[in-house]
């Protein structure tokens, strides 16, 4: 399996959320953000990552999905 557009714009969101606390999350402004950006916050919805579909706050599934992308990220730009 290779990351394809849909599943980096995925990424790209969970790796915006700030996981040291829980209390602050994200909200895509469906009138300024473009296309791709706002399905790939639909799909983290649908998969059960986040508790709106426009952002919202991480679920424990989704904080820990978050966790790893971050992680990765900091990996690969070393």
């Amino acid at each position: 399996m290779t990351y394809n557009p849909k599943i980096a714009e995925e990424l790209n969101i969970l790796a915006r959320y700030n996981l040291t606390t829980t209390q602050e999350g994200l909200k895509i402004h469906s009138s300024s953000a473009k296309s791709e950006v706002i399905a790939a916050a639909q799909r983290l919805y649908d998969k059960g990552l986040t508790s709106q579909a426009d952002g919202g706050y991480l679920t424990e599934l989704g904080r820990q999905a978050a966790q790893h992308a971050q992680d990765l990220l900091l990996i690969m730009r070393n």
